[in-house]
């Protein structure tokens, strides 16, 4: 077995789209190819046995193939028979889900070659996604060939992954509200830092830190001496104490406070490096020494006695409060130390980091420490009844527990906290204190608060070990986005095979006249605000999350290509509206998509990630652009170049909002009344009406403008202002008109394209017309030639280039694919040869018969752009005009 192919989907895709962190292999079975697991003997018994869960799991498969090709796994189904790319399916599931992660969707199906699967799944962490699905393939191959398999290695590696990479209980509880309430998030590269809300709408948080938090409150709360002395100025109790740097240092201050003491780091946090209950200069000694690990400044205060509470203030508000308690074992009298460890870590809601609940009590160097003082060992025996404490602190990282007391805090106590959080001046704050009861107020228990916490953890209210679990992200989702404003910016995403990065600058232009900071990619690069900030085809999920990600942009317009659906899926998870240009035979058989129904599947994913209230702009002039109507669940509105349209008809008479070519104009339907937007005629990208495939643009940009609240006049007056150049649309009907001929610069690179250019082309007098043409390696040999035969129809002398990227096939077998095309009709067409492009282009340039309109369908963009103003240059230069 072998891997042929391996994708992260990170958005909606063509697999799922509903379910976005998805893995994509392609698996090539080999010598078990077409073989079922009943087929492989004593693979289910093997398979259970390496897996006992996997035969009790309910993973939930795809709903339109689960009946038929994804059943639950059990190992009475291995028996009866199942693919073994769904058996690597669920395999890859089962690790993910042993390592401490609950992913449970996946399907798998058979791809056109024989003997190859697909196997799909979800991940919660991309590496250990990657990771389990290579694994999967090695562990049920090797099951397959009764070879011993060991899978307590490939767990361990996928845990510490995602120990290492998923966010922290805190993140997570903040990123999870945001998302129930519709609220994008993005995880910027390289940081933990998470983006919520798009655009000029974005916040941030790090952790429990936000966009809000104060650095100047971050500072003061890092400084312990600082923020006791803030304290006690403002009138909290705090304990006494001092900072020392030396053991004479230390001396001192015991000699003025007295035994039980503290210690700790000046700018500690997390209780690491402190220690208290320090009783005598041995352990007041030993605690100094564990705070100068992390600071060379230590902390010496008054013990005071009571138990631990941390409570949470979030924007002014108290909303949490938790008893803390550090980790313990309590003596039975037969059990040593770690014998009784290990009891408390079988609890399964103990797990290692934040996997779990509760972490594990580890017997560090710390428990070391205090068990020595106390003359013990981990072989020590307790006495029955006895409780030890293995931290000196209460966090939950290191082993504690915590009780939710949030019902329980005098007013008193509420009021403090909300104070401290004030006066130190921080938007999310922790606030630890000792006091004998929280329930009576902290000056009548002679408590103190002893620490203030920037970006405390929340684990300890959203998951206490006892009490009412409290949902503390709300709070401070409230705080970063209140009821009324918003989260996310209008996004307008387009697709199809022709016509959309013309529909996508067509649809900027408009949104950018109304005074909008647009956002916009398209396959020759990302715009922000007009400036082009990237070059290159920008149609992916990245390119929009470039857009989205820019503090400056309030509207985004995505052109969202195939390729990128296919190869990790979209960048955006919701759009308001979705423009459906066309679908046409172009990059077939490429990523395993091979007919145009199935390419119409991959540009359907973008319409049905539409909202409910948003709107769907579908070609009602195309088939299967029509046909996606039945899988969306949000409005449709549709277009179409002829006003007769049986389906816009009966459309519009349903109630329906249309657009239509009707008598030389743009007009909109809704119900029966009808917008004449202008003549299509009058925009220049029109071509005086001759450019038909652009009145189709139109048609869709205007209807989306419309759809978006924009007013007749407004788009009126932007399709009029959208003049098309070298710098506006790049590669799109670049026109240059020189003395003697007429270039015209295009994209198209399908037969559909090419189809719809001849209309034009037909309807453009000239007294000669040359191609200067190159076919693409990377299409099937029926698109090259039906390509080529439209240009041998409409050119009477082409030019053949070739491209620098062949696309897999080599130069003489594109050679000869376009010339069969350009001959099928033409017999004598003339066809002259020249590899270069650029050197093509010198050539036609300084042959080119009076009169002459020549069409060069160009790979190099800018560089075909760049020699064609150099020529302009050198014929002014040459005239003096």
């Amino acid at each position: 077995m072998k891997i042929i192919d391996l994708r992260t989907m990170r958005g909606p895709s063509y697999f799922s789209v509903k379910h976005h962190k998805l893995i994509v292999m392609k698996v090539d079975l080999e010598d078990f190819a077409d073989k079922w697991s009943n087929a492989v003997a004593g693979l289910a018994g093997r398979l259970t046995k390496l897996f006992p869960e996997l035969g009790k799991s309910r993973v939930v498969s795809d709903s339109v193939k689960q009946s038929a090709k994804n059943p639950p796994l059990t190992k009475e189904q291995l028996a009866d028979g199942e693919p073994l790319g769904h058996v690597i399916q669920h395999v890859a599931l089962e690790l993910q889900r042993l390592a401490g992660m609950p992913v449970y969707w996946g399907k798998s199906y058979p791809a056109h070659e024989a003997g190859v699967e697909f196997v799909v799944f979800a991940y919660q962490e991309e590496r250990a996604g990657r990771v389990a699905a290579e694994a999967a393939v090695e562990i049920v191959e090797s099951l397959c060939r009764k070879q011993k398999t060991d899978i307590k290695g490939i767990v361990n590696e996928l845990h510490d992954i995602r120990e290492q990479e998923f966010f922290g209980p805190s993140t997570y509880s903040i990123v999870a509200e945001a998302a129930s309430r519709g609220i994008p998030y993005i995880q910027l590269k390289n940081s933990n830092i998470i983006q919520l809300g798009y655009g000029v709408n974005q916040k941030r948080i790090w952790a429990t830190t936000t966009t809000y938090t104060s650095h100047a409150g971050v500072e003061i709360a890092g400084n312990k001496n600082r923020t006791k002395a803030m304290l006690r100025d403002a009138g909290v109790p705090v304990p006494r104490g001092t900072t020392v740097y030396s053991p004479e240092g230390l001396r001192d201050a015991i000699d003025e406070l007295g035994f039980p003491i503290v210690t700790k780091p000046l700018d500690g946090n997390h209780g690491k490096g402190a220690t208290i209950n320090i009783s005598n200069w041995k352990e007041a000694l030993a605690g100094f020494k564990a705070a100068q690990v992390y600071s060379r400044a230590v902390i010496v205060e008054q013990f005071v006695t009571g138990f631990d509470y941390r409570l949470l203030v979030v924007n002014g508000k108290l909303i949490a409060a938790a008893k803390r308690t550090p980790a313990a074992v309590v003596g039975d009298g037969v059990s040593t130390i770690q014998q009784l460890i290990d009891k408390v870590n079988r609890d399964p809601r103990r797990g290692v980091g934040h996997e779990k609940v509760l972490t594990a009590i580890k017997a560090d160097k710390h428990t070391m420490a205090i068990l020595k003082a106390r003359e013990l060992t981990l072989k020590s025996v307790l006495p029955q009844g006895e409780t030890l404490y293995l931290k000196s602190t209460a966090n939950i990282s290191t082993g504690g527990t915590a009780s939710d007391v949030t019902d329980l805090v005098d007013p008193y106590n509420v009021l403090l906290a909300e104070r401290v959080a004030g006066i130190i001046g921080l938007d999310i704050c922790g606030i630890d204190l000792l006091t004998t009861d929280i329930a009576i107020p902290l000056n009548e228990t002679r408590g103190a608060v002893i620490e203030v916490n920037a970006a405390p953890g929340f684990r300890m209210h959203i998951s206490p070990t006892e009490g009412l679990p409290r949902n503390v992200a709300a709070p401070v989702v409230d705080m970063l986005f209140p009821p009324t404003s918003e989260s996310r910016i209008p996004i307008i995403a387009i697709t199809g095979t022709n016509g959309k990065t013309t529909t996508t600058r067509l649809i900027a232009h408009i949104v950018a006249a109304q005074g909008y900071k647009v956002g916009f990619t398209t396959t020759d690069g990302i715009y922000i605000q007009g400036k082009q900030l990237q070059k290159g085809d920008c149609t992916g999920g990245q390119s929009a999350e470039f857009v989205l990600k820019d503090p400056t942009v309030n509207y985004a317009v995505l052109e969202t290509a195939r390729g990128g659906m296919l190869r990790s899926g979209l960048g955006f998870t919701s759009c308001d509206i979705a423009v459906v240009t066309n679908v046409a035979a172009d990059h077939l058989g490429m990523r395993d998509i091979h007919t145009v129904e199935e390419m119409a599947n991959v540009k359907a994913v973008l319409p049905r990630t539409v909202k409910k209230d948003g709107w769907a702009v579908l070609n009602a002039d195309d088939e299967l652009v029509f046909g996606m109507c039945r899988q969306l669940d949000c409005r449709v509105a549709l277009f179409s170049m002829n006003e007769n349209n049986p389906r816009i008809l009966d459309h519009v008479e349903n109630g329906g909002v249309a657009a239509v070519y009707e008598e030389g104009y743009i007009t909109i339907y809704k119900n029966s009344y009808k917008l004449r937007i202008d003549r299509a005629a009058e925009f220049p990208i029109t071509f005086g009406g001759r450019a038909t495939f652009n009145i189709e643009n139109s048609l869709a940009a205007a209807l989306a403008a419309y759809l978006a609240g924009f007013g007749r006049d407004e788009i009126k007056t932007a399709l009029r202002t959208f003049v098309p150049s070298a710098t506006k649309t790049p590669g799109r009907m670049n026109v240059y008109r020189f003395p003697d001929f007429e270039v015209i610069v295009d994209y198209a690179h399908n037969t559909a394209g090419i189809e719809k250019f001849a209309e034009f082309l037909d309807n453009t007098p000239a007294t000669h017309k040359v191609g200067v043409v190159s076919g693409l390696g990377d299409r099937r040999e029926e698109d090259t030639i039906g390509f080529s035969r439209v240009i041998g129809r409409i050119c009477d002398e082409v030019i053949l280039r070739q491209d620098r990227d062949l696309r897999g096939k080599t130069a003489e077998e594109i050679r000869s694919l376009m010339e069969h095309g350009l001959r099928l009709d033409k017999p004598d067409l003339p066809i002259t040869y020249i590899e270069d492009e650029m050197q093509a282009i010198d050539h036609i340039l300084t042959t080119a018969q009076k009169g002459s309109v020549i069409v060069m369908l160009t790979e190099n963009i800018s560089g075909t752009l760049k020699k064609l103003d150099s020529y302009e240059a050198s014929l002014m230069e040459k005239t003096g005009k």
